[in-house]
């Protein structure tokens, strides 16, 4: 499929069907799956052989729909999670482990700064947050000698900063580590991080890629760019014999297009068993079949409603990457040149409060912990999403106690924007 063109490898990457096959990409609803003899499940078990033997490390169905996902990002090999934060955590703990540290950006989503700053911090894990708009040598001067990896949102979620992946990835590469992208809100039709130098892209899968809130669900792809062997000394775990399977060396037995995945696979999911099941990918793939249609729907909503809110007096700020005179606005023309996300974020006059009461005059709109879906929804990030913060780590993160994340489905821009009209007149 590398030879088509994203819009058709939304249709149909990942699975192409034999004569006489389901067109459809089946459903392999089985827990496990049979073999003649001990030997051949053996040699799966000692990653000697592909295929097969337990639906909590590899599912037939989820590696289909994890093929046409790497195939939109340009990676080499991906895996599916049960969540956008199991993708998140494995891609972090697939290089980082107890005693060594990461650079994130600050401004991530937060249910994911609170998964580096407090839950893996138990684990001995020491994150170092910048801002996403950092200079080289700041971003430089956040690296030790046990840094081993950095960690950015294309579009960050709510703040809606557009990180410069470039920059990012010239600093991570100098420094030896590789750098991870969490891609959700752009998704891979509106950018692709790899191109930009990014080397393993996570995706809350809940989001865009599924589409309609039907199923959670996220994905790890690795871009196959990475050396490992040539920065063996911080990666043990792929270049070094593991001996929970007699002693292979990911990195030298997989290379550098496999080896990150099947270490993820072979071990994280092995022992943590966050696998999305054989429903949720079916459900996601007939999502993925009409991303690229969506996608630019929801931009020219967001937009629209961006504009408008920019020229409303309840309005006290409004922030869209895609919106003339945005803070990233140049940076998104850059990475982002066919449009960013359907999400906008904005301040009511009044603080939280008003806020707070706009959004319960909202008829369209309907109050929910979920993003990017087909339906309008919208979030006060400071009381739910945020809500673990401290004013600094809220200021840091660039959320505002006032703000309203409103993320635009796909109905009529003109009835979203009366909606909000009247939820405005009603708090005036």
């Amino acid at each position: 499929m590398s030879e088509y063109r994203i819009e058709t490898k939304c249709v149909q990457g990942g699975y192409t069907p034999g004569n006489g096959e389901p067109r459809q990409i089946p459903i392999y609803q089985s827990t496990t799956f049979k073999y003649d003899t001990s030997e051949h499940m053996g040699q799966l078990f000692d990653l000697e052989a592909s295929g097969y033997f337990y639906s909590r490390l590899q599912n037939p169905t989820c590696d289909l729909v994890a093929a046409k996902i790497a195939a939109l990002e340009g990676g080499t090999a991906a895996m599916l999670t049960s969540s956008g934060q199991a993708a998140n955590f494995y891609a972090v703990f697939n290089v980082a482990n107890c005693g060594d540290h990461v650079v994130a950006s600050s401004t991530i989503y937060g249910g994911t700064f609170n998964l580096f700053s407090v839950t893996m911090k138990k684990m001995g894990i020491d994150f170092t947050f910048v801002a996403p708009d950092c200079t080289e040598e700041e971003l430089a001067a956040a690296f030790k000698p046990n840094t081993k990896a950095v960690f950015g949102e294309t579009i960050a979620n709510p703040a809606l900063s557009v990180l410069d992946i470039e920059r990012f990835a010239k600093v991570a590469h100098a420094h030896g580590v590789p750098l991870i992208i969490d891609n959700t809100f752009a998704t891979p039709i509106n950018c692709r991080p790899i191109e930009w130098g990014a080397d393993i892209v996570t995706h809350s899968t809940t989001k865009y890629m599924d589409g309609h809130g039907a199923a959670v669900g996220g994905c790890i792809v690795d871009s196959g760019n990475f050396d490992w062997l040539a920065h063996a000394d911080k990666f043990p775990g792929l270049c070094t014999p593991d001996d929970s399977y007699h002693g292979i060396t990911y990195a030298e037995k997989f290379g550098q297009g496999g080896a990150f995945i099947t270490k993820a696979t072979a071990q994280l999911m092995r022992d943590f068993g966050s696998t999305q099941s054989p429903q949720s990918a079916f459900l996601l793939n007939l999502g993925l079949e009409s991303l690229h249609v969506r996608i630019p729907r929801h931009c020219e909503n967001g937009l629209a409603v961006a504009k408008y809110l920019k020229n409303h007096d309840l309005i006290s700020y409004v922030i869209y990457p895609g919106l003339e005179g945005d803070k990233y606005y140049e940076t998104a023309k850059k990475y982002l040149p066919n449009g960013s996300c359907g999400v906008v974020s904005f301040g009511v006059k009044g603080g939280r409060k008003a806020a707070e009461a706009f959004m319960g005059h909202l008829k369209t709109a309907a109050i929910e912990t979920h993003v990017a879906d087909a339906r309008t929804c919208c979030l006060h990030p400071a009381s739910s999403t945020h809500r673990q913060m401290t004013d600094a780590e809220l200021a840091a993160a660039g959320v505002p106690a006032d703000m309203v994340r409103l993320s635009c489905g796909l109905e009529n821009a003109q009835d979203l924007i009366d909606d909000i009209a009247q939820a405005l007149e009603a708090i005036r």
